[in-house]
């Protein structure tokens, strides 16, 4: 392999790379990262960059990067700025948990770590396909509603929903998770909350810390059998909200064990 031929100079700009290649023993490859950026742990040897919808751009070029990574549409002026310098920059725009393994796939390729990628990806693959053994065998699938955000109140994203279904729930607003790339198709009222009833809110707030209290004072949440039976559960953003590894890692054993109690 001619090293040449490879990116060895990356910055990214959000967190699921990063992971991706401290998974693949490739720490050597990153030059920079996202300030939201915390799995793993060795993370905080990698000097910040940027935010998510902004960015450092004189640092950025003064790094000399051969390769700056990032995701999504909401990244897409920092993107055509770094573009306008010069910067080779690949957005991906991952949603679904196919299309994940997809992009770790091609991110692996691009950096010529075709082995390892191949034997990492097989990895997260059968550990999906267990899963969907363990959530088809519970006796109870628990109707969930997934809250990304409190004001305007935003359904989970795809992979967050098929997460959900893969476990063994039963996500209320799975039509709103395949919605597109834009949050507003996955907006929800108030009174759709409480038709749906859920048996389990999870809340995962991007950017603060959940007010688990104000989800249960909500107008008429009172009624909601997850509000009842006090199942308003806080979970992390950077785990589900990671559109890479860490969702499949580590999400997949906590709604298991969620699910799990829920069983008897």
């Amino acid at each position: 392999m001619n090293s040449e031929l490879f990116p060895s100079r990356i910055i990214c700009m959000t967190e699921e790379s990063v992971e991706f290649f401290h998974a693949i023993g490739r720490i050597d490859l990153i030059l920079g990262v996202s300030v939201y950026a915390v799995r793993p742990a060795a993370i905080k040897m990698h000097p910040v960059i940027s935010a998510f919808t902004h960015a450092n751009l004189k640092k950025i070029v003064s790094m000399k990067p051969d390769l700056v990574i990032g995701f999504s549409d909401i990244q897409k002026d920092i993107a055509r700025d770094l573009i306008g310098v010069g910067v080779e920059v690949y957005i991906s725009n991952q949603r679904s948990l196919a299309e994940i393994l997809a992009y770790l796939w091609r991110l692996g390729h691009m950096v010529g770590e075709v082995q390892k990628t191949q034997n990492y990806v097989h990895s997260l693959q059968q550990k999906l396909a267990k899963t969907a053994e363990v959530g088809k065998s519970f006796k109870f699938h628990p109707r969930v509603y997934i809250e990304e955000w409190d004001e305007p109140k935003i359904a989970g994203i795809r992979w967050f929903s098929e997460l959900i279904e893969l476990c063994g729930g039963i996500d209320v607003f799975k039509e709103r998770s395949q919605s597109g790339s834009l949050a507003s198709g996955r907006f929800v009222t108030d009174e759709e909350v409480v038709s749906a009833n859920p048996d389990i809110i999870l809340a995962c707030w991007c950017g603060k810390k959940v007010d688990i209290s104000s989800i249960k004072d909500r107008c008429d949440y009172s009624g909601i059998s997850a509000v009842k039976n006090n199942q308003v559960i806080e979970l992390p953003p950077e785990i589900f909200l990671q559109p890479g590894p860490a969702p499949i890692v580590d999400g997949i054993d906590i709604l298991l064990s969620i699910f799990s109690a829920l069983q008897n």
